[in-house]
C-alpha cells in the first residue's frame, strides 16, 4: 500500500490551518485502501467529534455517483441517444438545438438568471430552467460548467423512467452496490453539520444546495449524503476492481475515461471532469462538491482519493478552501506518479 504522504500531510494541515473542521478520507492502491478521519464534525455552537460512517453532503458529488450513472445505464441499454436533441425527450424544453451530449458535458451554452429562484416551487423552478436562453457561440465549444445541465438531464430521465430523479437513483445505483450510508433521506444523527448562525441554526442532515432544497426528489445535481466507505465501493465500481452489472458493464465504465465533449478536446467525460497526464493513456477522471468533497480516480494506476469534509462549516464563506483544494489535487496526483 501506497503511503500517499503528500496527501495525508496536506489534509491535516487543512485541519491544522483551521480551513475545514474536519474531513474524513480513503486512499486507495489498488486492492488495498485504507480510511482515515482528521479534525472534528462540527465547531459551532458546539465541539463535536467525528465518527466511522458518518456521512457528508456529497453536493455536486451527487452528479455523478448518481445522475450521470444512471444516465449511461441508459446510454447502454439503448434508451438514451448520445447525439439526439434533448428537445425529443422533454418537449417542454424551449431550446430544440441542445444534445444529451451537450448536458452531459456542460457544453450545452445553457445560461442566465432566475429572479426569486430560492422561493419559487419545484414545478415552477424547473419550468424556469426549461426556459433558460442558449449561448450557440458557446454551446458545442465552450465548457461551462453549471448545476442546470444536470438538472435536466434528470427531468429527461424522469420522462423515460416515470419516476423522481432521486428514487430511480436509490434504486438503480444505491441499492445494487449495497451502499447503506448513502442516501437522499439521512438520519440526522448520521450526518455530519453544514452551515450554523445564530439565526437560522445548525443545517444538518438537510441539503445545503438551495436548489436542491426546492426540487426536493426531482434534483439530479446535488442531494446525496454519503460516507467515506460507501464511496470506496462506488470508486472501486469506476476504477473496474468489482464487477456490478446491473449498476454498469465495464465497458460502459471504461468509456468514461474519454473525452466526451463535440470536439473531443475540452476535457470533459460524461459528467466527470478529466485530469490529463501527458505521458499516460487514460486520464484521471474526478468531479468536486461545494460542501468540501472531492472523488478522484485513476484507473490505470488503479488508485484513487476519496475527500468528504464540511468546508461551509460554520458559514460557506470559506476563501481559503478553493486553493487549497487544488494543492490537496496536486499532492495527490504526485502521490500516484512517485511512490
Amino acid at each position: 500500500m501506497l503511503t500517499f504522504s503528500r496527501t495525508a500531510a496536506l489534509i491535516n494541515q487543512m485541519v491544522q490551518d483551521q480551513v475545514i473542521p474536519g474531513a474524513s478520507y480513503a486512499l486507495i492502491d489498488g486492492a488495498e485502501w485504507h480510511t482515515n478521519q482528521v479534525g472534528v464534525a462540527q465547531i459551532k455552537p458546539t465541539i463535536k467529534p467525528l465518527w466511522p460512517d458518518a456521512m457528508y453532503d456529497l453536493a455536486s458529488v451527487t452528479k455523478v455517483v448518481g445522475t450521470t450513472t444512471v444516465a449511461m445505464q441508459l446510454m447502454q441499454n439503448g434508451q438514451l441517444e448520445i447525439d439526439r436533441p434533448v428537445h425529443d425527450y422533454l418537449p417542454t424544453l424551449q431550446s430544440t438545438t441542445i444534445t444529451v451530449r451537450n448536458l452531459m458535458t456542460h457544453t450545452s451554452g445553457l445560461s442566465g438568471y432566475i429572479p426569486n429562484r430560492n422561493a419559487l416551487s419545484a414545478d415552477a423552478l424547473l419550468a424556469a430552467i426549461q426556459q433558460l436562453p442558449i449561448s450557440e457561440r458557446n454551446r458545442n465549444h465552450r465548457v461551462v460548467y453549471t448545476d442546470l445541465g444536470l438538472i435536466i438531464m434528470g427531468q429527461v430521465i424522469e420522462r423515460i423512467l416515470g419516476a423522481a430523479i432521486q428514487p430511480i437513483i436509490t434504486e438503480r445505483v444505491l441499492q445494487p452496490l449495497g451502499l447503506a450510508h448513502t442516501s437522499f433521506q439521512p438520519q440526522l444523527a448520521q450526518t455530519v453539520p453544514t452551515t450554523y448562525s445564530m439565526k437560522t441554526g445548525l443545517l444538518r442532515g438537510i441539503v445545503h444546495d438551495p436548489k436542491a432544497r426546492v426540487l426536493g426528489e426531482h434534483c439530479g445535481s446535488a442531494g446525496l449524503f454519503a460516507s467515506v466507505t460507501d464511496l470506496v465501493r462506488f470508486s472501486q465500481l469506476m476504477l473496474g476492481q468489482i464487477d456490478v452489472p446491473a449498476v454498469l458493464s465495464q465497458a460502459t465504465i471504461a468509456s468514461l475515461y474519454q473525452d466526451w465533449t463535440p470536439n473531443q478536446h475540452l476535457r470533459r467525460s460524461f459528467g466527470w471532469n478529466l485530469w490529463h497526464r501527458s505521458d499516460e493513456t487514460l486520464p484521471v477522471i474526478f468531479h468536486t462538491g461545494y460542501t468540501g468533497t472531492l472523488l478522484m480516480l485513476d484507473r490505470q494506476r488503479q488508485r484513487g482519493l476519496v475527500f468528504l469534509s464540511n468546508r461551509v462549516h460554520p458559514v460557506a464563506n470559506n476563501s481559503v478552501f478553493l486553493p487549497a483544494r487544488r494543492r490537496l489535487i496536486a499532492a495527490w496526483l504526485a502521490d500516484t506518479v512517485t511512490n
